[in-house]
């Protein structure tokens, strides 16, 4: 099969030999030493500023969007949060999950944030600013500086998912002034799916230290306390984090999180230029450089969704709900090649000689 979906995505041979070997002990110093590069790497990518922690949670990029609500987010806040799709819906309803006040910018899907939608919550009390830098559900990139600028004239505490835009479009964790930044190992790390990552800054471990989490699985106070010494609280996917650290070395050998960005925007600039040629239109006018989200204007998406994958061996992205039939998406992540693209484009090109698009 050929992966164009945005998770989980093909990973590189190297990693791949990783995970066919046995999966050690992990109480170890060799297996601490591990940890403490995992941290040093990401936080160098996210540039994160001095002082900041990195956590590990053994779950998916949602373990981290809950644990960032319930460790530093409480009754006393008043949060705004962008719903643009899916994933923004889901951050609205943690939010109301853990009783945190919060009034909601909601976006129709697809559209991106603009400065008129920030206007009228400049001084109006609020502590903190919740956003899907890339909401993946329909391929929309937000302005970070932009938000960042919003959060900065008005002090509020700024938490970004960032899991499908890590390693794929610009972040700055310092320059934006975000405090915490989230991401997940099956997007642009390329490993099997089981381990979230959250980047925390010092203000966003000040919070932490005064918030009382109601959980102890993420609690993030605990967590931080086993980092110290290079471990998790709980039995982690140990073969995931190594496979995470194996990547991690790989992309700073090639040059580091820039010319990782570079040739992810460059496999999407080279399939959205190609794919003018079929009779799709471009759901997002901001996409980010991670994923294509697409129109199809003959079939259903769904439908060749489900064609690609039973007649081609290609796996493109389906979407769910009120997209379903509307939108379907092809990722930029993983290890994926221009001649990949090109076994795809064929594909579209067989479909249309054949008159199904």
């Amino acid at each position: 099969m050929l992966n164009f979906t945005v998770g989980p995505v093909q990973s590189s041979e190297t990693v791949r030999e990783i995970g066919s070997h046995q999966v050690p002990y992990f109480r170890t110093a060799e297996f601490s030493d591990v940890m403490f590069e995992n941290e040093a790497l990401v936080k160098k990518f996210a540039k994160a500023p001095e002082g900041s922690r990195v956590v590990f949670i053994t779950g998916s990029g949602s373990a981290s969007m809950e644990a960032s609500i319930m460790n530093t987010l409480t009754s006393a806040d008043k949060v705004l949060v962008v719903n643009g799709g899916s994933f923004g819906h889901r951050f609205v309803e943690l939010l109301q999950l853990h009783q945190v006040p919060f009034e909601e910018i909601a976006l129709e899907a697809g559209t991106p944030l603009a400065a008129c939608h920030l206007e009228p919550f400049e001084n109006k009390g609020f502590t903190a600013f919740v956003v899907n830098m890339h909401e993946t559900s329909t391929g929309i990139l937000y302005d970070m500086d932009m938000i960042s600028a919003f959060c900065k004239r008005n002090g509020l505490f700024l938490i970004v998912d960032c899991i499908s835009s890590f390693l794929t479009d610009p972040f700055d964790m310092g320059a934006l002034g975000a405090d915490i930044m989230i991401t997940g190992s099956q997007k642009a790390l390329a490993c099997p799916p089981g381990i979230s990552v959250m980047v925390l800054s010092p203000r966003a471990l000040e919070r932490v230290s005064k918030t009382r989490c109601v959980c102890q699985y993420l609690d993030l106070q605990i967590a931080l306390r086993n980092a110290e010494r290079g471990q998790t609280p709980w039995t982690p996917a140990v073969g995931t984090l190594l496979q995470i650290n194996a990547r991690l070395k790989e992309i700073d050998a090639a040059g580091g999180v820039e010319k990782e960005i570079a040739r992810t925007a460059h496999l999407a600039r080279y399939f959205r230029d190609r794919i003018k040629a079929f009779p799709f239109k471009e759901f997002s006018c901001s996409p980010s450089n991670a994923v294509t989200a697409l129109c199809p204007t003959t079939v259903s998406a769904n439908d060749l969704f489900l064609k690609l994958k039973d007649e081609y061996g290609i796996w493109i992205c389906p979407n769910g709900g009120d997209l379903k039939e509307k939108v379907f998406r092809v990722g930029h992540i993983g290890c994926l090649t221009e001649k990949d693209y090109d076994c795809l484009l064929a594909a579209f090109a067989d479909l249309q000689k054949k008159g199904f698009i």
